[in-house]
């Protein structure tokens, strides 16, 4: 006997592959597991002002790029009459304007969308800053002693001091008052590390709120120990990223270098929108990589033949589950998976009244054919003839009637209905109605449980999307195939053997106990 270990073992690789697909689709290129999700983006205008000498200008703007939280998807920039370059220097990105000769008030724009991605990475600088000690004059330089001496004693690392200093700086006490008037929260927190030794950067950030307009960038603070860091707030004293908060500069460079100008000032605008996930997704994703398997890569076209095609398996499913495990008839192997099609793109009601006019009226029709003794091939193409005459009709009929619903009907297969009524009349003619009522009641039923499974926006994101699900579909419909039990439809024809079989073990366990009753009086 044929050894069964191979079928197993392509089953389970098929079912694998498939699952790994599919969890590689969601873990690594982020793809939802329902539809409808979309994805938040950020429009960030930075407008940058400044009066020009008449010499000539160069501005160079610190630019976001992709990072912990934010992706970067689109930017540009709007200068008229300025030369524009997205440059990349000690690992930031700036935006540089370049003009000969520019007089008064100037205005430059630079825009950028982020989307929101809990997936994101980004280039967050790891590399220690220097540490740079200043000479401060009195009386801050006690003050800061002072300060920084009472922070240390409860402090054990980098990042616990600077808790610490911040509880002293947002106090009430008099250093602190003193030193609010020396320098900003985030500069001189920033100088203090330096002071007792501790790597720390100053950084820039902007609290993102829809609809706010002028905006300026507020101070963070990034501090290390070791190969770790956190970044605070020196304002609130918050450690830790906040949420809607977008660093815009973190390589302890200037936001804006200017050459050529005075009175600069940099604002910015933010509005926040929705997107489609798929239509965010593709933008991230842009570059088409061999194991991102997505259909998204082709065009639009294609892409809306494929959302049909790719629910065709799950119909397939849908009827071998039917017709193996159930038991149903239907008049043909496949033909309910392409009137379920037709139900798509006509509605199931509209549908279903179609298919049985059509049918019907084929039947009446053909059952006239059958007296003329015509030859298999000339039959089937009067059929043929006979269905797409059919359809004209009843679709004029709808028209004239204001059933616009009713010419969708045109959507049937011709080929496939002309072989359904062809194979209806033999059964008919050969079984009688009833075998033709079972059998076209059955593929109804098949079609209308097909179209409510292919008809599932749940099913038709998750095929389109997951394409891993079909090596999954197939390893099920290979282990169906491999069923040879009793159907479900069969337990009723078989009932009679089952409750003669109970009998017969009731009477058998009577007979015993009797039996063993018998040989304990014997034994009495």
């Amino acid at each position: 006997m044929q050894s069964r270990k191979p079928f197993y073992i392509i089953v389970a690789a098929l079912f694998l592959v498939g699952l790994a697909l599919i969890l590689h689709r969601h873990f690594v290129y982020e793809v939802p597991w329902t539809p409808g999700e979309k994805r938040q983006i950020w429009s960030i205008e930075a407008k940058v002002e400044f009066e020009a000498d008449g010499n000539p200008v160069k501005a160079s703007l610190a630019i976001p790029g992709s990072q912990p939280g934010f992706t970067l998807m689109n930017e540009s920039a709007a200068s008229p009459g300025y030369g524009l370059s997205f440059v990349e220097a000690n690992d930031s990105s700036r935006a540089e304007w370049s003009i000969r000769k520019a007089t008064g008030s100037q205005e430059l724009y630079y825009k950028v969308d982020m989307m929101v991605d809990p997936f994101a990475k980004g280039p967050l600088s790891t590399e220690l800053p220097a540490i740079q000690p200043i000479e401060v004059a009195e009386p801050y330089a006690t003050a800061m002693d002072q300060v920084l001496s009472l922070a240390e004693e409860r402090s054990a690392d980098g990042i616990t001091l600077t808790r610490e200093l911040l509880k002293e700086l947002n106090g009430r006490g008099q250093n602190a008052e003193l030193l609010a008037q020396y320098k900003a929260p985030g500069p001189l927190l920033v100088e203090l590390l330096h002071r007792s030794a501790v790597p720390a950067r100053l950084m820039k950030g902007l609290q993102l709120e829809d609809g706010r307009r002028r905006q300026p960038l507020i101070n963070l603070v990034q501090v290390y120990d070791g190969d770790k860091y956190e970044i605070f707030n020196p304002e609130t004293g918050e450690q830790g990223l906040q949420e809607q908060l977008l660093l815009w500069e973190y390589h302890s460079a200037p936001v804006l270098d200017l050459v050529g100008g005075s009175n600069s000032r940099v604002t910015f605008t933010m509005l926040q929108q929705d997107q489609p996930v798929n239509v965010a997704l593709a933008k991230k994703f842009d570059e088409p990589h061999w194991i991102n398997v997505s259909l998204y890569n082709l065009p639009l076209e294609e892409q809306a033949l494929f959302k049909g095609i790719l629910l065709v398996p799950i119909g397939v499913l849908v009827v071998v589950f039917l017709r193996i495990i159930v038991g149903i008839k239907t008049s043909g192997t496949f033909m309910p998976v392409l009137i379920a099609m037709a139900f798509i793109q006509t509605t199931l009601v509209t549908g279903l009244v179609g298919f049985l006019l059509i049918v019907g009226t084929g039947l009446v029709l053909r059952s006239y054919l059958s007296h003329l003794n015509l030859l298999l091939v000339a039959r089937i193409s009067a059929v043929i003839i006979l269905v797409i005459g059919i359809i004209g009709f009843f679709s004029i009929v709808a028209y004239q009637l204001g059933l616009t619903q009713g010419m969708k009907i045109t959507f049937f297969p011709m080929i496939i209905l002309a072989w359904t009524i062809e194979r209806m009349s033999i059964l008919w003619e050969e079984e009688g109605a009833k075998e033709v009522v079972k059998q076209g009641g059955g593929s109804l039923v098949v079609a209308v449980v097909a179209f409510l499974a292919m008809n599932s926006e749940f099913i038709r994101h998750f095929t389109f999307n997951f394409l891993g699900v079909q090596l999954i579909i197939m390893a099920a419909v290979l282990l169906l195939g491999n069923y040879t039990g009793y159907r479900l439809t069969e337990l009723k024809r078989f009932k009679p053997l089952v409750d003669e079989q109970q009998r017969n073990e009731q009477r058998w366990n009577k007979a015993k106990q009797e039996q063993e009753q018998n040989n304990e009086q014997k034994h009495d």
